[in-house]
């Protein structure tokens, strides 16, 4: 597996959080500590457009492909809907006075996961709250939609990976125990038979979505696993850490493929936070703590 760094972007004054796709793939967005939402175009990469600036950090971004919206997570305040159309602001909504870790869209709801363990439902058209739904007394980290399955998986900083039924409103379907830390990361594989989760302790674990039971646990990394992100077609999974490594793993093969490092691939001296795979490009994308954006291109045919 070949892979050549192609760019190192910089412009933010903090450490960057978050990371998601545009509903044009061709667009990728970042928000940080700096409370700086930013655009960037893949075709060129190197200067990125300032479309919000908030009062506190940015951890969680999410694309409505639907409605062209970006929803952004602003910390200690709420949700902010920006039409991707002109990058503008549509509306916001606060609600909370706590961190927000992480946010969904499915359908024509948007999921809000908190630090206090909350999970906040929204009616995007409605704009409005319409559920509120406490799992914890610990944080929700990190959160992955099975859309077929209609099941909503959410990682929490109690050790625990909850399953709720999107159908039966919002009823338990799993209460998945294993990890010894925080759950940072979390995926579904696009066939959805599987679901992996990442934690502060390290491990991989890899659950069998049928009857949501143990099928794999692997010692990944030396420090907390940040994030995980699978290719388009399944193949390969993409994992990041706090010990400054991204991993490409051959998913199908459960096997190690490679390890993206300052001293190898030009990448990161500090943790790496979250981690995509691009759909235009096929290129790795990855944000850290260095304040800065890499961009790589690894072999075409894995993705």
């Amino acid at each position: 597996m070949q892979v050549n760094k192609l760019h190192t972007l910089l412009g933010h004054n903090d450490c960057i959080y978050a990371l998601c796709e545009g509903s044009d793939p061709r667009y990728f967005y970042t928000g940080s500590g700096d409370g700086m939402v930013v655009e960037w175009d893949l075709d060129e990469p190197k200067d990125g457009k300032l479309i919000a600036k908030l009062d506190h950090s940015v951890y969680a971004l999410a694309v409505d492909k639907q409605r062209n919206l970006l929803f952004v997570g602003h910390n200690f305040d709420g949700v902010h809907a920006i039409d991707l159309g002109d990058n503008k602001e549509l509306w916001s909504l606060k609600l909370t006075d706590q961190a927000i870790f992480d946010i969904k869209v499915f359908g024509n709801e948007l999921y809000v996961g908190t630090g206090d363990g909350v999970l906040i439902v929204l009616d995007i058209e409605e704009r409005s709250q319409k559920k509120h739904i406490k799992l914890s007394s610990k944080s929700i980290r990190v959160m992955s939609i099975a859309s077929s399955k209609r099941h909503l998986a959410l990682g929490l900083s109690d050790n625990s990976i909850k399953v709720l039924d999107l159908v039966n409103d919002f009823k338990p379907i799993a209460n998945l125990t294993g990890h010894t830390n925080s759950v940072f990361a979390l995926g579904y594989s696009p066939d959805e038979k599987f679901l992996i989760s990442g934690s502060r302790d390290a491990h991989l674990k890899i659950w069998d979505t049928i009857n949501y039971f143990l099928d794999e646990d692997i010692v990944a990394h030396m420090y907390a696993i940040n994030y995980l992100y699978f290719s388009e077609n399944g193949k390969y999974l993409a994992t990041c850490s706090m010990d400054k490594s991204i991993k490409v793993w051959d998913f199908e093969e459960r096997k190690l493929k490679k390890v993206l490092d300052k001293a190898r691939n030009a990448g990161h001296g500090t943790s790496i936070n979250k981690v995509f795979w691009s759909t235009y490009t096929g290129q790795l994308v990855a944000v850290s703590d260095d304040r800065s954006i890499s961009i790589w291109q690894i072999e075409t045919q894995i993705v």
